[in-house]
């Protein structure tokens, strides 16, 4: 074991030697700190993205109607294409790796209550809208649609918060009845979560939408959830796949570009992971090579270090002390060093991301408020990584301090004495 004499003594040589010791300390200190800092902003990036993808499912799917741009069948270009019932039972049926599938009817209407009113978007939706855009209620914020408003075509509604806000100001809508058109709603509940594009919505049954707003029918968006596609490839095979289920449902040239837009979320949340593994391989690579560094820098100071002392070890034998005792001096001054240096640099990185992150999220609260994205969020790296990372400059420096330690050792002491 390490005496207290022993430990007084490799703080009275670092002491001595201040620049070796901040120059030894400097390299741990910068190789652990860059390496937080590199692998703390991928995270951060990756976090910030991945959760703009968390606000909706991920494999989500939504496809538009357009218009056709050439003729088929018969059928002259330029027709104006429209979704019904028949489309959602087409993907439904057809279409093996879909889950969950609803019409979305949007339409714009006043909305008014007492003497408040405002224009915004309606859309007539199914329950499972809720499961592919994950909606947020508080816990005072009441519900979503279900089945019994579906099948009983109610006259209820759910609002943004952003519409609650304007509209009822400082009371709480659940259970009061606003006017949609010349419609008479009730809110059933509050949509608290941050609005992305398009404005503010307003959501009904879907049966109540097509009873009221869309008497042919038709309408131009379907939204639904797949599964079994891991990957772009399959995605792309999918896409492909619904593009000719849809043409020949609507009755389009499957070439046509312009006759159905496809948005695949799941390809580009497919497609993000991909880019962020590599961003992820390339960081990682960067901060290794800074942590060679490091260690290239500990080993060369440990070689000068003992190269320095070889005469006082040859005193040291001289005077009696065991060969072992020296060894393990300098051992522990190799693992002071990187230790503290390296707890220093591992705070110094931390401190660094979370203070980017604070700023970055502060940005993003007052400049995008009412959207809520950000691309850095959350900058964290796994302790198990900073620790190993400093456990390995630790044995590096062990390592350095112990080859030419145990060679000085093996000197007889008139010669140890001797060396210069």
């Amino acid at each position: 074991m390490f005496s207290i004499n022993t430990i007084q003594e490799i703080f009275a040589t670092l002491s001595h030697n201040k620049l070796r010791t901040a120059l030894t300390g400097l390299s741990v200190t910068w190789g652990i700190f860059i390496l937080i800092v590199l692998l703390g902003a991928g995270n951060g990036l990756k976090n910030g993205v991945t959760s703009n993808f968390s606000e909706r499912a991920s494999n989500m799917v939504q496809m538009w109607s357009g218009t056709s741009s050439l003729p088929y069948d018969g059928l002259k270009a330029n027709r104006s294409l429209a979704f019904a019932d028949k489309q959602i039972d087409d993907v439904k049926t057809g279409m093996k790796e879909t889950d969950q599938q609803t019409g979305v009817i949007d339409r714009q209407a006043t909305f008014t209550y007492k003497s408040e009113y405002g224009s915004y978007n309606i859309k007539g939706v199914n329950p499972t809208y809720n499961d592919i855009f994950k909606l947020k209620f508080s816990d005072n914020g009441g519900r979503f649609i279900n089945e019994l408003d579906l099948k009983g075509n109610k006259k209820v509604i759910v609002i943004d918060k952003k519409i609650e806000e304007i509209l009822f100001k400082n009371e709480s809508s659940l259970g009061k009845f606003i006017k949609v058109g010349n419609i008479m709603f009730q809110v059933i509940g509050v949509n608290s979560k941050a609005e992305r594009w398009g404005g503010s919505n307003g959501y009904i049954p879907y049966s109540t939408a097509q009873l009221i707003y869309n008497p042919d029918k038709k309408f131009n968006n379907i939204a639904f959830t797949v599964k079994g596609l891991e990957t772009t490839e399959s995605n792309n095979k999918f896409n492909d796949k619904l593009k000719s289920q849809m043409a020949t449902s609507l009755r389009f040239d499957p070439k046509d570009t312009r006759a159905l837009w496809v948005w695949n979320a799941q390809r580009d949340y497919i497609e993000t992971m991909k880019i962020f593994g590599g961003i992820t391989i390339f960081v990682s690579f960067i901060g290794i090579l800074t942590l060679i560094a490091g260690i290239v820098g500990v080993s060369n100071i440990m070689l000068v270090s003992v190269k320095e002392r070889t005469r006082e070890i040859g005193i040291r034998k001289a005077i009696g002390a065991p060969p072992a005792s020296i060894l393990r001096s300098i051992i522990l001054e190799s693992i002071i060093i990187t230790s503290v240096f390296g707890y220093i640099g591992m705070m110094l990185g931390i401190g660094l991301t979370e203070l980017i992150n604070y700023f970055l999220v502060q940005s993003a609260a007052h400049s995008a408020s009412e959207t809520g994205m950000t691309v850095f969020k959350n900058p964290t790296v796994e302790l198990s990584i900073v620790l190993i990372s400093t456990s390995i400059l630790i044995i590096a420096g062990v390592i350095a301090g112990y080859m030419p330690a145990r060679r000085a050792v093996r000197i007889k002491p008139i010669e140890a004495m001797w060396e210069e």
